[in-house]
């Protein structure tokens, strides 16, 4: 029976569950690259890059292997630009008697797929996932009847399914979470590691090349490049970050410094959510580093929570939610983003050092993206499908079924709590105790009004004071609340002043345009 087997751009591992009992001799492996997916929205240059450059080794990898691949480039005259197309043009080169695929990571790929059988009148046997830890079924079975979804509750039953850390029935330590720990500022350090730089080979240079002649107006600098796009270079990545930078990730997991883009963190989630590595390994060979006695607990914990305590819980939000998920907005948001979203050009250097590094190399670490990007576009009530667009655009790991629930959900609060029990919203301080980059801003934090006070401590209490019928019951906004009441009617006016001048001054810079 000839099968045709397509595998999408994240799907770049020998041993998917499409693949795992083909007949090579009896198997066609379609590979497309479209147009669709390059300019849904606006990917950033190197993200693009990165896909296809890693989509063409992974091709090479699977002929040397034994299979026969079907390789439909971008560039490629008679490409169609779409999935759907690349199929119908596939199913009429090699007749196939099926089609099996592994399910898609999103909803809008989920909608393609389900239409191939009654369109091309062959059966479609779509398989499911089987490198994440939990199955829709499972999150579903977890999630059912709960009133709030939260992480940690859904992490140790990850734990225990995994037996990650745990010690029979109990977990490692004693303690599930070493998270208070993780929170500690940096200081420069001339022995910080920093990621592996592989130099582009014929193919990415090819890659480069058409990314740069095709999608010049795409956020983004492709100067530099130097991302893994095999396999094999994304392992000597991690084997780099276990052994060099996990041991006092834990540590630095939140810190923030200027000129500092990677610090402790590990820079696999682009290589993870490709396919490229497996991130159950993964967690397990950091669980060998702690038991060997070469990393500390909360580093290890740390980094183990952020793959099978959030990577899996938000796959499972997205998927039970559903399409119409991105469309929710419980705060009312509706201002653009300013357009040096896009530029990194603002005198707020937090802001700057975020974005400027964003525009560079397509990457910032979590609390870059939560606490600084997130928490600015939160405060100034940013529309959050328009920040969810900017997350999807401009990092090189996100993929809409784990990105969309961090940045609507997480981030933004669109949700109106399902996913996040408060908004992640501070004002400058926070800032200003997890980095050095107030020292280096022209806004000083310590002021709340005045030409040079720091934006975000006016429009912390802005968006509090907006925002108190729909969250002046929340028990940990309780503090913040009273905190405001305490003050002066004059001290509240002139906040409340401070903030309506600057989001004024905002929207007179004029949104991105894009």
């Amino acid at each position: 029976m000839k099968t045709l087997v397509p595998v999408l751009g994240d799907q770049l591992t020998m041993t998917l569950s499409s693949l795992r009992d083909a007949d090579p001799a009896e198997t066609v492996v379609l590979m497309m690259e479209v147009g669709d997916e390059t300019t849904y929205v606006r990917h950033h240059k190197q993200k693009i890059a990165f896909i296809l450059s890693a989509m063409r080794h992974h091709a090479a990898a699977l002929q040397n292997a034994g299979w026969t691949v079907d390789y439909v480039r971008l560039d490629d005259p008679a490409n169609s630009g779409s999935f759907t197309g690349e199929i119908a043009r596939a199913v009429q080169r090699h007749a196939p008697d099926r089609i099996v695929v592994t399910e898609a990571g999103e909803w809008r790929v989920v909608a393609m797929i389900d239409g191939w059988q009654t369109l091309f009148g062959i059966p479609v046997e779509i398989r499911g996932d089987d490198r994440f830890v939990c199955d829709h079924a499972e999150f579903e079975a977890w999630a059912k009847d709960r009133k709030q979804l939260t992480m940690e509750f859904f992490y140790r039953v990850m734990r225990r399914k995994t037996g990650l850390l745990m010690d029979g029935k109990d977990p490692v330590g004693g303690r599930w979470n070493f998270d208070k720990e993780n929170r500690k500022p940096a200081k420069a350090d001339l022995f910080m590691p920093h990621p592996h730089v592989v130099k582009p080979d014929v193919t990415t240079r090819e890659v480069l090349a058409l990314v740069a002649e095709h999608f010049a107006d795409h956020p983004g600098t492709l100067d530099g490049f130097g991302y893994a796009v095999t396999a094999a270079q994304a392992e000597k990545q991690a084997a780099y970050f276990l052994d060099q930078a996990l041991p006092r990730f834990g540590d630095y997991e939140d810190a923030m410094l200027t000129g500092e883009r990677y610090l402790w963190h590990s820079i696999l989630s682009p290589y993870i959510n490709a396919g490229l590595l497996d991130p159950l390994d993964l967690c397990r060979r950091a669980v060998a580093e702690y038991e060997a006695g070469r990393a500390p607990l909360n580093s290890v914990e740390g980094y183990v929570r952020q793959i099978i305590g959030w990577r899996e819980y938000m796959r499972g939000i997205y998927w039970r939610e559903g399409p119409d998920y991105v469309s929710r907005n419980f705060l009312d948001h509706h201002r653009q983003l300013p357009g040096w979203y896009w530029t990194g050009d603002t005198d707020m250097h937090c802001l700057k050092e975020a974005i400027g590094q964003t525009i560079a190399t397509a990457h910032a670490h979590h609390i870059q993206r939560l606490m600084v990007t997130g928490n600015f576009a939160l405060l100034i009530g940013a529309d959050p499908a328009e920040v969810h667009r900017w997350y999807l655009e401009v990092y090189i790991d996100a993929y809409e079924w784990v990105e969309l629930p961090n940045t609507l959900g997480m981030s933004q609060f669109g949700d109106g709590g399902l996913l996040g029990s408060k908004p992640y919203i501070s004002s400058g301080a926070y800032i200003d105790r997890m980095s050095d980059y107030c020292g280096h801003c022209r806004y000083d934090v310590r002021k709340r009004v005045g030409e040079n006070a720091c934006p975000y401590n006016a429009l912390y209490w802005d968006f509090l004071h907006r925002h108190r019928d729909k969250l002046g019951d929340n028990m940990r906004l309780r503090m913040p609340y009273s905190t405001w009441d305490k003050q002066s009617a004059q001290s509240r006016n002139e906040t409340l002043g401070q903030a309506e001048t600057f989001l004024q001054a905002l929207d007179a810079s004029g949104p991105a345009g894009y």
